[in-house]
């Protein structure tokens, strides 16, 4: 009777549960990391069933490769503004709407998120006309006369602004819902002291939005840092290399070269980078509250 009642107590619901999401994540994350992992050490085409081992030959060849380092320094531009920009326009945009428009803060609040759920390949298709050089309505409403996309200069920043739009209205729900935590009596106090609004700004709301701002920050950099669709789409790396980024890279070297030991290792490049940046955001974050 007790093994019957002990084997019914392990397939409870909540056994099971743990049970399927040890599962999900062994397919869905660890094989795919050993997968890549491996792979990388392997001089491996699928096309042709090639798999020969060939050690950190494939990390050799790409950490000497001038492309690697162009998309790493593309990706990480292309990351810091994104970045900058989605906590600077989500913060400002959250702030005025909070102080502002409290009647409208829902329509307001839903407004400027709708890009987020937007799909990237149908904003990056839109973002396309708006860039036309002939009539897209970037240059038409400012005066312009730029070639966006063909132009290796300012392709990388049209991709940039595209990103910006679209995204920043994540950081602004996420604002406006830290804005709404915060404690009035604190900021009353401040009133009565004397204090400016810009002082209330810079020593009052900055530092009690740290942890919204960090969790902003940190996913951001895991989304930016992997970014490539709108690449794709866009400017399909171009025009030369000037729009090529890390995860562009992997897919150019998996999916058109079918050169899957050299994308494994810039994958698990890649996987380091964001490992390593995530870390310290959270090294940060703990010594913050230390510090409070």
């Amino acid at each position: 009777m007790q093994a019957i009642n002990k084997k019914r107590n392990f397939f409870n619901l909540k056994n099971v549960a743990v049970v399927l999401l040890i599962i999900y994540f062994a397919i869905f994350l660890v094989y795919p990391i050993y997968k890549a992992f491996a792979g990388s050490l392997h001089d491996w085409n699928p096309m042709i069933d090639k798999y020969d081992f060939v050690g950190l030959d494939n990390f050799k060849d790409v950490l000497t490769s001038d492309l690697f380092w162009k998309s790493m320094s593309n990706t990480f531009v292309f990351t810091f503004f994104a970045v900058l920009f989605r906590v600077v326009l989500g913060l400002g945009l959250a702030l005025l709407i909070s102080s502002k428009l409290t009647k409208a803060k829902t329509l307001f609040q839903g407004l400027f998120y709708m890009p987020t759920i937007t799909p990237l390949v149908a904003v990056s298709f839109v973002w396309m006309w708006m860039f036309d050089p002939q009539f897209g309505l970037i240059n038409k409403v400012f005066h312009l006369d730029i070639n966006w996309l063909k132009d290796t200069h300012w392709a990388l920043p049209a991709i940039i602004i595209m990103t910006i739009w679209k995204d920043f209205g994540y950081a602004t729900v996420l604002f406006l819902g830290g804005l709404m935590g915060l404690p009035e009596d604190v900021f009353e106090a401040a009133e009565i002291d004397g204090a400016t609004s810009w002082q209330t700004f810079w020593k009052i709301t900055v530092p009690l939005l740290k942890p919204t701002t960090l969790f902003v920050v940190i996913t951001s950099l895991i989304t930016y840092l992997q970014a490539y669709i709108q690449i794709l789409i866009m400017t399909d790396g171009g025009p030369g290399t000037s729009t090529y980024v890390i995860s562009y890279l992997i897919y150019d070297e998996a999916f058109v070269k079918y050169n899957f030991g050299s994308a494994s290792a810039m994958a698990i490049i890649l996987f380091v980078i964001i490992g390593i940046l995530t870390i310290i955001m959270f090294k940060v974050t703990g010594e913050g509250k230390k510090n409070q």
